[in-house]
């Protein structure tokens, strides 16, 4: 799999010594949306320190590129979780900036 495109506002994400890359394209992010509420709120929410673990890992699911199909989304869960959330933020960081820029 290609590394991560950052004109493209794709982020890289580490999941089982395999490098995922989450692209937040039209289609994923109105996927997310229908899971998790309205884009801003979850940036609102993300700003004040008050966005979940869940909406994470769902604006993660939602956002992958070329998603392995071995996956589930209980297993990206637990290598976020793993990882600690500290490794989760700069994806979660260039995923909200790409939100709030666009293209």
């Amino acid at each position: 799999m290609s590394g991560a495109n950052a004109h493209r506002g794709e982020a890289s994400l580490r999941v089982a010594g395999e490098t995922l890359v989450l692209r937040p394209s039209f289609a994923a992010l109105v996927a997310a949306e229908a899971e998790l509420g309205p884009l801003f709120a979850l940036v609102e929410r993300a700003a004040e320190g008050r966005l979940s673990l869940g909406e994470i890992i769902g604006l993660f699911w939602h956002c992958l590129r070329d998603r392995p199909a071995a996956l589930t989304r209980d297993m990206l869960g637990e290598a976020v979780t793993a990882q600690g959330l500290t490794a989760a933020m700069a994806p979660l960081k260039t995923l909200i900036g790409q939100i709030l820029a666009g293209r």
